[in-house]
């Protein structure tokens, strides 16, 4: 099973938000729906970046215990 690096996880692009409130009232339904789809998006690249940093624990402590046994054949 492939694991996702760092650079795989995408942050997604922030919501615009208009300045005018006017604007904001006209296009409420895009917006929401724009903010919602932000928020369901930054949750998974949340994920990812987690998974990817388990990865990386799980990656260091292996060449660890491979660097000890490199030294003590070293020795």
């Amino acid at each position: 099973m492939p694991v996702a690096a760092a650079a795989d996880c995408v942050p997604p692009e922030r919501p615009f938000l208009p300045q005018s409130q006017e604007d904001m009232r006209a296009y409420a339904d895009l917006l929401r729906s724009d903010f919602e789809g932000y928020i369901a998006d930054i949750q998974e690249y949340f994920r990812c970046l987690d998974a990817e940093r388990q990865r990386a624990f799980q990656e260091a402590r292996e060449v660890s215990e491979d660097y000890g046994r490199l030294v003590e054949l070293l020795d």
